[in-house]
């Protein structure tokens, strides 16, 4: 699966880690739905951070279509609210 952070790039994810990557989407997907700030920028920068460690970074001269695409880190909780669905941003 590859996986474009927004702002950053894309990521080659293994299918073995969307396990984790979903347990961490559930995180997000609990703190926007409760409006938990803090919570939320914590459970989106882990979600990113496990991308990053666990993805293979394409190079940036490679044209990919991405299957997922993320938000960057800064991104606000109620631009989130707005991307997520039932599923979080990782469907499945």
């Amino acid at each position: 699966m590859i996986m474009r952070i927004l702002g950053e790039g894309q990521y080659e994810i293994a299918d073995k880690h969307l396990t984790r990557l979903n347990e961490l989407d559930s995180a997000l997907q609990a703190a926007a739905d409760a409006g938990d700030e803090a919570a939320f920028t914590a459970a989106l920068s882990a979600l990113l951070d496990a991308v990053r460690s666990r993805g293979t970074p394409l190079p940036d001269d490679r044209i990919t279509p991405s299957d997922l695409v993320l938000p960057d880190g800064d991104t606000s909780l109620r631009q989130v609210r707005e991307l997520l669905s039932g599923e979080g941003l990782i469907p499945g």
